[in-house]
């Protein structure tokens, strides 16, 4: 008789199961499906307040100027004018923003924000404008007169 006792068999672990997850779209649908153009925030290009430039600039971006500039802006994004930043030109942007000194025109703007220390010694053509207390404005100025002008046009081909 033995004084120690067999252990029972040891019973062997199942094997791990996979089963794939319910929740996940269908590949197939997924790689069929056509692709979307992923949209990147325009950028924005800086003129240092050390920087004293002269030229033309266009593009689609944003700009900030807090240096000077001396040329025209047509940018299809924003432009800010810093404080203390001067240019001298024309402007033509999505929005302007004016805390420096503009002498020149802003022939067109869907917004334009004038700050308490910007000047603007020209003429101005927006869609809309504020103006904050202090600021400065020596032009004509032209705001909201785009939808009126549209509505007024008749149509082609439309009877009087």
């Amino acid at each position: 008789m033995a004084i120690w006792k067999d252990p029972a068999p040891a019973s062997k672990p199942e094997p791990a199961r996979f089963d794939p997850p319910t929740h996940l779209p269908d590949l197939a649908a997924a790689q069929a499906a056509p692709m979307r153009a992923v949209e990147t925030p325009a950028r924005e290009s800086v003129i240092a307040a050390d920087l004293s430039i002269e030229g033309k600039i266009e593009g689609a971006g944003h700009v900030r100027i807090a240096g000077k500039f001396k040329g025209d802006v047509k940018v299809q994004g924003n432009l800010a004018i810093d404080q203390g930043a001067k240019v001298s030109g024309s402007v033509t942007a999505g929005k302007v923003t004016l805390a420096g000194e503009l002498d020149g025109n802003i022939t067109s703007a869907q917004h334009v924000e004038l700050l308490a220390s910007g000047a603007l010694n020209g003429d101005l053509k927006a869609g809309s404008l504020t103006v904050a207390a202090g600021s400065r404005i020596r032009g004509h100025v032209e705001c909201g007169w785009e939808k009126d002008a549209k509505a007024a046009k008749p149509e082609p081909g439309a009877a009087a």
